[in-house]
Parts: C-alpha cells; structure tokens; sequence
C-alpha cells in the first residue's frame, strides 16, 4: 500500500516539474505579435504539419514520375481548399493520364486514396497539358531516357534534345549521362548549347532541371537535365537577369558649336549713372 502510494507521489511530482518546464519552454519561445500569441505546441504543430505536407508533395511526384513516365509526366501541383484536395497533374499526353472513359485517372486516385487514408470525396485529379515540351526539362529527361532504352547511341540522343530544345526558342541546354556508357568503368558525359548560369537567384527564375535513371543491359545510367529559358519569354518574376546592362545607341552630333556667350550684369546697374555726365558733355560741346 505504501508503495503506491509513494509511485503516485512520484508520478504527480513528475506531472508538476514536467508543467513547469513546460511553462518555462513555452515563455522562452511564445510568438508574440499585437494580434494575437502562440504557444510553443502551437508553433511545433505548425513545424510538423509544414513538414507532413512537404513528405507528402514528395510521396506524390514520386508515384506519379513511376506510373506517368510514358505519358511525360512534368509536375505536380497541390491545392488544399476547405472541402478538398484539388491535385493538377501536368504531362505531355493528358489523353494518356485520364484513359478511356476516364478509367486511368479513377486507378490512380484510388491508389492515392488508399495509400495516404483520404476520402475518396475529399481528392479530385486534374490532367494539364504541358503548353511547351521543349522547355520542359521532366518531358525532354523522359524522352531521353526512352531513347536510350530503345538502343539509340548515346551522342546522338543527346544531341537530339539539344537541337530540339535550343530550336524551340531556350536561352541554353545542359545534359549530363554518367554511369558505365562504354567501358567497365563509370564516368560522365556533359552536351552543352547557348548561355547557362549555375548559382544565384536567377537558377531557381530561369532554370528547370530534372532527374532520371535509366536501367541498362551494363547498369544504371543517371540523367539531369538543366534548361534555361528565355528571361525577356518569363511570364512570372523577373524579364531579365540582374546584371543585364542596355547599351545606348550614339547620336551624331553636329559639328556647329555655338560662340559661349557672357552677361554682364554690373554693366547694366551703371548705365543710370553715366546718363548725366554724358549730357553735360553734349550740352558743353554745343
């Protein structure tokens, strides 16, 4: 009996120095603003739900880079509205996304549904067709990657989504294939065309990337592939990059230069005084 009773003690002493800890962390790390204030779980909640969400957006693509390769699958785009979930999957071939009659697109929100434990009312899939497939960098990594199954020497696929991309109007094109390409041993092959930046703020304004793998007979071969649009094309942010400097056109000018010429202001504030000498002298020569 005395045992219990010396565990309960115990227990409500670890309840009371837990609550006082607590309140401590919550004091030191309450958000505070002139509207209103939130708690330390309030802010934790927060954290996990931002990351639950970001989990979640990866879990997404991932299915949908496995089960729409062939249809050129670009992206995913997610929106939350207060009854559903409205998820836009953009490809090359929407046809291929919805199916006949729409059979495709009810598989794959069933495996949605049943692998992430959502209503089935509460999800709706959208199919958006991709407006331009050269400059997307998803769809030309998946047109490389099925060139290269199909036997296709690697310089010349290669070179063939360099053309394509480059004739479509992009700023520059960059395709990197590592992975054993010829010999036993492993190295990387970079095709490169136009104008290409690597670091600043323009990367993530201008630049599209994309990763793939592809299974070989010799192994498994990696492909990136970085476009560059054309920032004055840009439809959201920026026109230009920001060290772009515009160089003015030179006027001719004529060869006539004007005499300089002075006023003499001291001259005028004279003249009402030698007005009377002057007359005196014209009156003395008559």
């Amino acid at each position: 009996m005395k045992k219990k009773v010396v565990r309960e003690l115990n227990i409500s002493l670890r309840t009371v120095s837990e609550k006082k800890k607590f309140r401590k962390f919550s004091s030191f790390f309450s958000f505070h603003t002139p509207t209103h204030k939130m708690s330390a779980q309030q802010i934790l909640s927060k954290k996990r739900k931002l990351v639950a969400d970001g989990v979640f957006f990866a879990e997404l693509n991932e299915f949908f880079t496995r089960e729409l390769a062939e249809q050129g699958y670009a992206g995913v785009e997610v929106r939350k509205t207060p009854t559903k979930l409205e998820v836009i999957v953009k490809a090359s071939n929407t046809q291929g996304v919805l199916g006949e009659q729409g059979r495709r697109i009810h598989e794959l929100t069933s495996l949605i549904v049943k692998r992430f434990r959502l209503s089935p009312e509460g999800i709706v899939i959208y199919a958006e067709r991709v407006e331009e497939r050269a400059l997307s960098a998803a769809v030309q990594a998946e047109a490389l990657k099925a060139k290269l199954l199909s036997g296709l020497p690697i310089r010349r696929a290669a070179y063939g989504v360099l053309r394509f991309t480059m004739a479509a109007g992009a700023k520059g094109v960059e395709v990197v294939i590592s992975g054993k390409l010829r010999a036993a041993r492993a190295k990387s092959q970079k095709y490169a065309d136009g104008f290409m930046i690597h670091s600043g703020q323009p990367t993530k304004d201008f630049i599209d990337s994309a990763i793939r793998h592809v299974l070989m007979r010799q192994g498994v071969l990696g492909i990136r592939v970085k476009i560059m649009r054309d920032p004055a094309k840009n439809k959201f942010g920026p026109k230009s990059l920001p060290d772009a400097v515009k160089i003015a056109e030179y006027k001719e000018e004529d060869e006539s230069v004007p005499a300089p010429t002075v006023n003499v202001y001291r001259a005028k504030e004279a003249a009402p005084e030698a007005a009377p000498e002057a007359a005196e002298a014209v009156e003395a020569a008559a």
